[in-house]
């Protein structure tokens, strides 16, 4: 919502009586309008999740919930090409954990979760500068999956986590993207109290993670992406490297895309290795796809092929709440099916997951949509998980139903 200075000059008509012509007093130009600069927006959300994995559905010991409202500013020249954003977020249940909830989708602070109910963070704050084909973007921001798959801001909850980092980005190149960035440190998104949102911390000590990525689209629906990460002494006084690589076709309503990359560290006894595939149609009202992940048993379990800022991973087969049974030895087959009715758009997505001496089973029903002039957009979804699995890193036997809605409001 862009604020502008509007400098105008009311001008009247006199009719004098006594004539046959009456004179108009001339009309005065109202000056051009006068740009501030400043782009204010902002947005308003209300988030509730229930699940009956230990109670039943809608009980208060089942539930989460979060109002949250997040402003911003952006000014892309303040003085002498240099540039600013800010922004700050703020969650509340609004006293629903007295009655309806036991839990929040997102935390603030540290504490039980009467200390985690209200609080709010300084989300955004960076400053930056173009020159030529160069921008640099220095501070706390928002990173993209589509160039950071392993350092990138979640979109699925209230508000999305973001990063400390130094950042350029280069496009010299014809149809290139060249991206460097140096991410120190960040929040982490998460579910319920345990996640706090206005805890930054340093990644990897005070080493941080590097970052290099090349974009490429110079074919007709064609985007290759290759990226690397390193992360000085990161374990054991080891040194980790990533290689990332994804290359995707999109035209005419297909889809396609492979993706593969690996996980090397010194102190993990392998490195690990994960590959992805997916195809998929749109015939405009309806769409479908299809989506097989694998990832060995090398590095960590619950850290290998995992974002650094949030649970969820750059596999095709993420889904809704699978993300922590195909990032680490697990098979996984997605199917997806959308059509676009009742004003908005319907998905359904099944994921069967072969995981380490077990199985996962995944089912996601959701609607979308957009009111009041698209500023506005609902959610509900229903997801059912199966789980049976008995190893060292998961051993659990449980099925649950969960729902979720929320409304998020642009202004």
């Amino acid at each position: 919502m862009k604020k502008t200075l509007l400098l105008s000059v009311v001008a009247s008509t006199m009719i004098m009586a006594g004539g046959d012509i009456a004179p108009v007093e001339p009309v005065a130009e109202a000056p051009a309008v006068v740009e501030s600069g400043w782009d204010f927006s902002g947005q308003a959300v209300v988030y509730y999740q229930t699940g009956d994995v230990k109670e039943d559905l809608f009980s208060q010991e089942s539930a989460k919930a979060d109002f949250g409202l997040q402003l911003r500013a952006v000014n892309k020249d303040v003085f002498g090409g240099v540039g600013f954003g800010g922004e700050v977020s703020g969650l509340s249940t609004l006293n629903l954990e007295d009655w309806l909830v036991d839990n929040v989708m997102q935390g603030v602070g540290n504490g039980d979760l009467d200390d985690m109910t209200d609080g709010g963070w300084i989300s955004q704050l960076y400053m930056t500068y173009t020159a030529g084909n160069t921008t640099f973007k220095l501070g706390r921001q928002e990173l993209p999956k589509a160039l950071s798959p392993f350092a990138f801001s979640e979109g699925w909850n209230v508000f999305k986590n973001t990063f400390d980092a130094a950042l350029i980005v280069n496009t010299d190149i014809s149809n290139t993207t060249l991206v460097g960035a140096w991410v120190y440190g960040g929040n982490r998104n998460g579910i319920g109290a345990g996640a706090n949102m206005s805890d930054f911390n340093e990644f990897n000590d005070d080493n941080g993670i590097f970052m290099l990525t090349a974009q490429n689209k110079s074919f007709d629906g064609v985007t290759l992406t290759g990226t690397w990460y390193y992360a000085a002494e990161l374990a054991a006084d080891e040194d980790a490297n990533i290689l990332w690589g994804d290359a995707q076709f999109a035209l005419g309503g297909v889809n396609l895309g492979l993706q593969a990359g690996t996980w090397m560290c010194d102190a993990f006894a392998d490195d690990s290795v994960a590959f992805g595939a997916k195809a998929g149609y749109d015939f405009g009202t309806f769409n479908a796809s299809l989506a097989y992940s694998t990832v060995d048993d090398g590095g960590i379990p619950g850290i290998s092929m995992r974002n650094v800022g949030g649970p969820k991973t750059p596999l095709y087969t993420q889904m809704i709440l699978n993300q922590n049974f195909i990032s680490y030895d697990s098979d996984t087959f997605v199917a997806r099916a959308g059509m676009k009715a009742l004003g908005g758009k319907f998905g359904l997505a099944y994921d069967y997951s072969d995981v380490v001496e077990g199985e996962y089973t995944e089912l996601d029903f959701v609607y979308k949509t957009k009111v009041w002039n698209d500023s506005t957009t609902l959610f509900a979804g229903y997801i059912y998980q199966d789980l049976n699995a008995d190893n060292d890193y998961i051993d659990a036997d449980f099925d649950q139903n969960v729902i979720r809605f929320w409304a998020r409001y642009n202004f």
